[in-house]
């Protein structure tokens, strides 16, 4: 191997034995670039670096210079350094490149299509998971307002159980509400004739008795809780009515709004006055809606009525109709001792009353009764209160 090589760099053409190793084929390489440049070594006493791009490589002195400065290397980095060198004067590598670059390319290809898979499979999935989610979701606000319905998912997975166990639940509370409903109507038609004939007597008793006064405020007090409970007995039949009734039952016909706030609001003024307060009364321009005039000048009335009995004397009540969004608004505000935040929702609710309600008396399906008014014409009821403040009902139906 030595005397190969030695011969070589003293000036020999070429021979070839296998196997040889790095250092041989540099050698080699030496004599191909010496009979191409004329180059001389007995002439110059010393070979000339190897350039590639601006690198110069001297095997002997095992230098390496990038633009005439020295490059630190070690030992691996000089070895693997010399291998390419040797490959590079051998043969083009502008293929390996240009093959690099290729497979880079793809590389980036590959990458961005992955990418792109992946966010269209997530999107897949999660379509596919949060359709199902809102589903139930619907069906549960659904429930919140007794409008049950069958819920159903082709699934057998935790949420098909789910959508089953809700379905379930449904039909449940769906029975035991129409039984309580059923009860109620039952005992009220049941009350209302014995409570015809109490009444009927208490007042009879009321009217003969003209010289025990104790006895006759017995009998005023039996009037009045008989007169109460004939107006709950009428109440609850008329929930019943509601309950049984779908919204193309309840004589729907194209009314003015604002006529029949006006109209509803004169009637109550003299209750208004007769506790010392305003009725403000300040309709807009006519608003037609789909509704049952005699229904909803009940719902307006009892929200007026509820606006004068918890309000004192001296005080405001404002009412007027105008339009937001094209919603026909019917809205009553009062100046009375408010309602807080947390019961805002339960006062809609039968038989509850607020904590503060004592200061009038009430059976607790008012405003229960208007909710179920308003939503049988599609409408809604807003409510808004601050305890000292008072409290804004707005009616919202939509116009015609």
């Amino acid at each position: 191997m030595i005397d190969k090589v030695l011969g070589l760099e003293l000036g020999a053409e070429d021979y070839l034995t296998k196997p040889f190793d790095n250092r041989e084929l540099i050698a080699r390489i030496k004599v191909v670039l010496r009979r191409y440049d004329n180059h001389d070594p007995h002439k110059s006493g010393e070979d000339k670096p190897m350039q590639l791009g601006e690198l110069a490589f001297d095997l002997d002195t095992k230098v390496v210079l990038k633009n005439g400065t020295p490059v630190s290397l070690t030992a691996k980095e000089f070895k693997i350094l010399e291998t390419l060198f040797v490959f590079e004067f051998v043969e083009d590598l502008s293929y390996f490149y240009v093959m690099m670059d290729q497979i880079r390319y793809i590389l980036f290809a590959g990458a961005a299509g992955f990418l792109i898979l992946i966010t269209l499979a997530s999107l897949f999935i999660a379509r596919n998971t949060t359709k199902p989610i809102q589903y139930l979701l619907g069906a549960t606000e659904k429930f919140s307002k007794q409008q049950f319905q069958q819920v159903k998912l082709n699934r057998k997975d935790e949420l098909g159980m789910l959508a089953a166990g809700l379905n379930q639940m449904g039909i449940q509370l769906n029975e035991y509400i129409q039984h309580q409903k059923q009860f109620v109507s039952n005992v009220s038609h049941e009350l209302k004739t014995p409570l015809a004939a109490i009444r009927g007597f208490s007042q009879y008793l009321y009217e003969g008795e003209n010289k025990d006064k104790d006895l006759q405020k017995i009998y005023a007090h039996l009037v009045n809780e008989s007169d109460r409970l004939t107006l709950l007995i009428n109440e609850l039949l008329l929930l019943a009515r509601f309950d049984k009734a779908g919204s193309d039952e309840m004589g729907k016909e194209k009314t003015d709004l604002s006529g029949l706030t006006e109209s509803v609001a004169a009637e109550m003024r003299s209750k208004a006055e007769d506790k010392g307060i305003l009725l403000d009364i300040k309709p807009g321009k006519p608003l037609f809606a789909f509704v049952n005039p005699t229904l909803m000048s009940h719902a307006v009335a009892n929200i007026i009525d509820n606006a004068i009995k918890y309000s004192h004397a001296g005080k405001r009540v404002r009412i007027e109709t105008f339009i937001r969004q094209e919603t026909g608004v019917i809205q009553i505000r009062d100046e009375g001792v408010g309602i807080r935040e947390e019961e805002i929702a339960r006062v809609q609710e039968r038989f509850y009353r607020a904590e503060n309600a004592h200061v009038a008396k009430g059976s607790g399906l008012g405003l229960s009764i208007c909710k179920e008014i308003v939503e049988k014409f599609d409408g809604k009821l807003e409510m808004e209160s601050e305890v000292g403040v008072g409290t804004t009902v707005s009616i919202l139906l939509p116009l015609a």
